[in-house]
């Protein structure tokens, strides 16, 4: 059950994702990545289904004074996606996080702009979009991603992963047409425990692998 890297990874799960395609099941596929450590994975999955690839910048919104602690995320021009029981258990508003999400939306744009060099955003509108990670702990940024996504129309929307905590996995499965997970262990803790090898990807290997699988 374990990955050597997000490459192999990400070719496991191509394999699954093609025997999809060769099905009927993905029609005019468009294969968006939550970066960083995403856009690995994407890249195999793209090059088997010949589907251009392209980012989907999800950042966390962190508690004040504890950012580690996400609450919250957001994705695109997305609205924020909160959890409303961590922000009950802090005494905290949405009013109250207003600082934290406009320094997180600055720096989703900037990271878009430089992950996206001057392309347009891609339109999911009637495609087949796959949003791919490199795995799902709780899902709160994967739930912000396809909120984000479902608002613009897509024909289908599927999340796929190599790993995925089952909690997280249920409690997506209800926001997407289709969840494929290849593994979902019971003893969860964190994505990179099922990994070999999980170093942070650089700025210039997310770019490499978008220039490389463009139309």
């Amino acid at each position: 059950m374990r990955f050597r890297d997000r490459r192999q990874a990400g070719r496991e799960l191509a394999a699954r994702l093609r025997e999809r395609q060769d099905a009927g099941g993905l029609p005019d596929p468009l294969v968006l990545a939550l970066p960083r450590g995403g856009v690995a994975v994407a890249a195999e999955v793209a090059e088997a289904l010949g589907a251009p690839l392209d980012v989907l910048v999800v950042r966390k919104v962190g508690a004040p004074r504890h950012e580690e602690y996400g609450i919250g995320a957001m994705a695109g021009d997305g609205v924020p996606v909160f959890d409303e029981d961590a922000l009950r258990g802090l005494g905290l508003t949405r009013d109250d996080l207003a600082p934290v999400v406009e320094r997180e939306r600055t720096e989703l744009v900037r990271r878009e702009r430089l992950y996206r060099q001057g392309r347009p955003v891609p339109d999911p509108r009637g495609r087949t979009v796959v949003v791919v990670d490199d795995g799902l702990a709780t899902g709160s940024t994967a739930r912000a991603a396809v909120r984000a996504l479902r608002a613009r129309d897509p024909a289908r929307l599927i999340l796929a992963v190599p790993v995925a905590s089952p909690e997280g996995a249920a409690a997506l499965r209800p926001e997407t047409d289709d969840l494929i997970a290849l593994h979902e262990p019971a003893a969860f803790m964190a994505v990179g425990q099922w990994y070999d090898e999980f170093d942070q990807l650089t700025d210039e290997e997310v770019l490499g692998a978008l220039r490389a699988h463009q139309p």
